[in-house]
């Protein structure tokens, strides 16, 4: 639930960036389009009707009336300057004298523009030669639009203005739109997030069943064991080593001709009744609470000398984790080690086990001829199936790794839980 809660705040985040971007931009588009209608009334009702043949003419005091209009406009700052073009480029009337008769370029899009075409607003800095006023004010607003003078005459009025409106209707519509966009996010958050704990709750239960399924199979498995040990111990090896004793006294009481036919079926009798007691042994697990892991598992990795193969153990004296781990430890040193020696034709087996103050790992390599991990899993690697279902169960991971001739490595690791802590 936190990481789908963490998820969901990023996501919002990441949509909220771009969507308050994208609104900031449409608002400084919102605030251009009312920059030239603005500009436009002024061009239509306070610029035209004012520019006479005089203005046009350059006559000197022809422009008060203009000056004494805009003043107002001027004064409060919202206009910082105001441009009269005509056709050619020449500055026909300005706030400023000295820019009246000058000539500048015009735009490549001027003739549109005088031919009826919209005008335009962008919002920079200015930097051309006709700003050279204009330079240290920072961004400005230019606008563009047509006006028509008293003889019919189209010309160019352009008109700077402070970018501060144009930055106030931005942030205005931003705060407007982002704390509805906001709430639609943590309410459409808030919508899944319902669905979502349901999700976990089922998944809680199925993992809940699932680990104990697994655990009565093991317990299962583990009585299985037991009762085939013990079996083993007072029924079969009981009466084979009766019969072991009957033999040897057969042997020592038969002709001297019948005494080597005597002798090795002893031996192999015998032979057998320790293979069994070994087998007894390995199906009924020692005492962990009283062996501890490392004395268990040493004891389980020297049986691998009877084979022929060499042993090297790395493992601390101690080891503190409580029996139900111990015993998942226990279980995987045991399958991979009835399977080194079925199947790995190893000369020698390393076993080393490690525990810090979060994990404890089990860690088995042995030289053998090792196996194909792509092709599917051999049917001796069953045990080894279930152990890795129950130690994911657990928290858990077990990993195994092989190469064809490179020898077989299995890592099985566990969150530590301390005995005094369960």
């Amino acid at each position: 639930m936190q990481r789908f809660l963490l998820i969901g705040l990023i996501a919002s985040v990441v949509i909220a960036v771009p969507v308050g971007l994208w609104v900031r931009a449409q608002a400084a588009v919102n605030a251009m389009t009312n920059a030239v209608l603005l500009t436009q009334r002024l061009a239509d009702y306070s610029l035209g009707p004012l520019l006479t043949d005089a203005v046009l003419d350059g006559v000197a005091g022809a422009n008060r009336q203009i000056n004494e209009r805009l003043e107002p406009r001027l004064a409060d700052g919202a206009l910082v300057r105001i441009k009269v073009w005509d056709a050619t480029g020449r500055v026909i009337y300005s706030d400023l004298p000295m820019l009246v008769g000058r000539h500048f370029d015009l735009p490549s899009w001027a003739p549109e523009l005088l031919a009826g075409g919209q005008g335009r607003a962008s919002l920079e800095s200015q930097d051309e030669v006709e700003n050279q006023f204009e330079t240290g004010s920072g961004d400005l607003v230019e606008v563009y639009v047509r006006a028509i003078a008293v003889n019919g005459q189209a010309v160019v009025v352009e008109a700077y203005f402070n970018d501060a409106d144009v930055r106030a209707d931005q942030d205005s519509v931003l705060l407007g739109l982002i704390p509805t966009f906001l709430l639609s996010l943590g309410a459409l958050q808030l919508a899944q997030l319902i669905p979502a704990v349901q999700l976990a709750r089922r998944i809680q239960g199925h993992q809940s069943v699932r680990r104990r399924l697994l655990q009565h199979a093991i317990d299962a498995s583990d009585l299985e064991r037991q009762r085939i040990a013990r079996d083993l111990h007072d029924e079969v090896i009981q009466d084979l080593a009766g019969l072991s004793y009957a033999l040897e006294a057969e042997e020592m009481h038969s002709t001297p001709e019948n005494r080597p036919l005597f002798a090795q079926a002893k031996e192999i009798l015998q032979k057998n009744v320790r293979s069994l007691r070994a087998m007894s042994s390995e199906l009924y697990p020692p005492d962990l609470d009283e062996l501890g892991l490392p004395e268990a598992l040493a004891q389980l990795a020297a049986r691998l000398l009877e084979h022929g193969i060499e042993v090297k153990l790395h493992m601390p004296t101690d080891c503190d984790l409580d029996r139900d781990r111990a015993a998942m430890f226990y279980r995987v040193a045991r399958e991979v080690l009835a399977n080194t020696v079925k199947h790995a034709r190893a000369g020698v087996l390393e076993l080393t086990l490690l525990q810090d103050a979060n994990r404890t790992i089990l860690l088995i390599h042995d030289d053998g001829c090792g196996f194909d991990l792509s092709a599917d899993a051999p049917a001796n690697h069953v045990g080894l199936r279930i152990m890795r279902d129950t130690i994911s169960v657990a928290g858990g991971s077990l990993e195994v790794r092989s190469w064809k001739g490179g020898g077989t490595s299995v890592m099985a690791t566990l969150d530590r839980v301390p005995v005094h802590s369960r």
